[in-house]
């Protein structure tokens, strides 16, 4: 099978940088952190704002994980190996083996969180102009990470009617260009938690043979599956070639400040285009390397206990949205995220007026505006991401807090 990808020189990444302009794109902001201010403002005032906005999980991370850092004995903080430790890397292989992914030592290359191994990936992999087709709602770095690496997102709709289902694959066929080069996932579903089944991720398989395509899987929340089971693109048969795996401890571990990923592949020319990559960035953290290299050790009863609490979360938000009036939550089948769709005639003016207008007993909730997750922005307007990464009596505090805001919003509309 003939590769898309070409020997990368050290300046293209700069080069592609420089065209963002000229080719009229935008780095988009963050529906997740751009009312940040407005936020800061409310808590100036006194206010207690419950962050739903952002999967920024209040579960401690493991103490095995901080000790391997506090008593470490290094005398040098070196650089680690550009591809990350070997003792680590090595202790992966055991992990992914665990979830039925069978790969090497070599087919792993520790990243500075999942975010650098997806822009890693797409540099490596794709060419400027070249179109990448993402369901949306999708998590909006992917944008930027495509505007960085001058690709074109070529969105596939995805409704909150169906769950966000995987559109049919005659969908994404009507998308397919001699430019397209990829398609992208993320299973568990970052913002919607749709858990892609086995049969859907073996649909887009024979699409991705069919046409020549990678297919890059971002797996952040793999540990967090409710309804239905795991199953990995790195699963799928036939296809060792086409697919990347996206991977990163900032969930599973409650670690995000750690900034520590994965991108990993059996595809050799990839892992050798990825590695120049790499080799320019120097190396991975080290001490995120050290933490997440203890978790390794964590018993499998510490994933079962999280993903048992994030269910129970879960549970108690769509059934709280659920029956608040004119709201509708679908049921998630993994993550720690819910679309919702609500009454209110524009989500970003909604979630903004929480913050500057709202107030329940000295308290408002944050949450992020759909908008930002679409490719076009119409298509979420009526529609929020909530995060359930609080204790459920914190929850169910937000959740009464958005059920009254709902109630007094002067652009609530009659749906």
């Amino acid at each position: 099978m003939e590769k898309q990808h070409k020997s990368l020189c050290s300046s293209c990444y700069l080069c592609r940088m420089l065209s963002i302009s000229r080719r009229g794109q935008e780095m988009p902001p963050s529906p997740i952190r751009k009312l940040v201010p407005y936020a800061d403002a409310a808590k100036e005032k006194g206010l207690k704002v419950y962050h739903l906005n952002i999967g920024q999980p209040d579960i401690e991370t493991p103490v095995i994980m901080m000790d391997a850092v506090r008593h470490n004995h290094l005398k040098v903080l070196e650089y680690s190996h550009s591809a990350g430790n070997e003792s680590y890397r090595r202790k992966l292989t055991t992990y992914y083996k665990s979830v039925g992914i069978d790969v090497d030592v070599n087919q792993i290359i520790v990243t500075t969180g999942g975010s650098e191994a997806i822009l890693f990936g797409f540099l490596a992999c794709l060419d400027p102009g070249d179109e990448i087709i993402v369901p949306e709602p999708f998590y909006a770095n992917y944008y930027g990470f495509a505007v960085a690496a001058g690709l074109k997102v070529v969105p596939i709709t995805s409704y909150i009617e169906t769950g966000f289902a995987l559109p049919a694959i005659a969908e994404f066929e009507k998308k397919i260009t001699p430019k397209t080069k990829a398609i992208m996932i993320c299973n568990p579903n970052n913002p919607t938690g749709y858990l892609y089944s086995e049969e859907e991720l073996n649909a887009l398989k024979e699409l991705i043979i069919k046409y020549n395509l990678y297919l890059f899987s971002d797996e952040a929340y793999r540990e967090f599956c409710y309804e239905g089971k795991y199953f990995s693109a790195m699963h799928l048969k036939g296809v060792d070639e086409n697919v990347i795996l996206v991977d990163t401890i900032s969930k599973r571990y409650s670690a995000c400040g750690g900034r520590l990923g994965a991108l990993i592949t059996k595809n050799k020319l990839v892992i050798d285009a990825v590695m120049k990559f790499a080799q320019a960035r120097l190396s991975p953290p080290s001490f995120a390397q050290i933490a997440a290299e203890a978790a390794l050790d964590l018993p499998q009863d510490y994933l079962d206990t999280t993903r048992d609490e994030y269910k129970s979360r879960r549970d108690l938000i769509v059934q709280r949205l659920n029956t608040m009036k004119d709201v509708y939550c679908p049921n998630p089948g993994g993550a720690f995220y819910v679309m919702a769709k609500l009454p209110i005639d524009d989500c970003d003016l909604f979630c903004q007026w929480l913050l500057e207008k709202f107030n329940y007993n000295n308290q408002t909730v944050m949450v992020a505006p759909a908008s930002g997750f679409y490719d076009n922005e119409a298509l979420g307007k009526h529609e929020v991401r909530i995060a359930y990464v609080l204790n459920k009596q914190d929850l169910s505090i937000a959740m009464d807090c958005l059920e009254l805001a709902l109630q007094q919003y002067p652009g609530r509309t009659n749906q």
